[in-house]
């Protein structure tokens, strides 16, 4: 990966980390920069972020001290998830992190190409946040 895309992807962790940038704009600027997805492990604390050629970077994270829950506990993300959308007072990307990790949140998965955000436990088990406006179909 070039120093160009290199620097893109650096900017966004450190803004996000800062909370100098919030999501949207974090997606924008990856999107305009040719990234297509980008990977959070919680567990070992590190961001990689994937071009749309394949190439990808491995960044570290801040990493928390807080432990990732044996049990997912989709209802507890989903309001961590909520609250980071609303920049409810007091939001910050650590406290998100933390939150989501005792709700036994492993990592997620942001996909540009799919305009979606999959979080995931250590079982395996998963939810999906669709961006806004890229609700699936839903049967009758």
């Amino acid at each position: 990966m070039d120093r160009k895309h290199q620097d893109i992807a650096r900017r966004c962790l450190e803004g996000a980390e800062s909370g100098t940038m919030t999501f949207p704009e974090i997606v924008g600027i990856l999107t305009a920069g040719a990234f297509d997805s980008y990977l959070v492990d919680l567990r070992l604390g590190t961001a990689t972020y994937y071009l749309q050629d394949g190439r990808g970077l491995d960044l570290p994270t801040q990493l928390s001290r807080v432990a990732v829950a044996t049990q997912f506990n989709v209802d507890v993300v989903k309001t961590a998830i909520r609250e980071a959308q609303a920049l409810e007072p007091g939001y910050t990307y650590k406290g998100f992190c933390d939150k989501v990790k005792r709700a036994g949140c492993a990592g997620y998965l942001v996909s540009f190409l799919g305009r979606r955000v999959l979080y995931f436990g250590r079982t395996g088990e998963t939810h999906t946040e669709y961006f806004p406006g890229n609700q699936p179909a839903v049967s009758p």
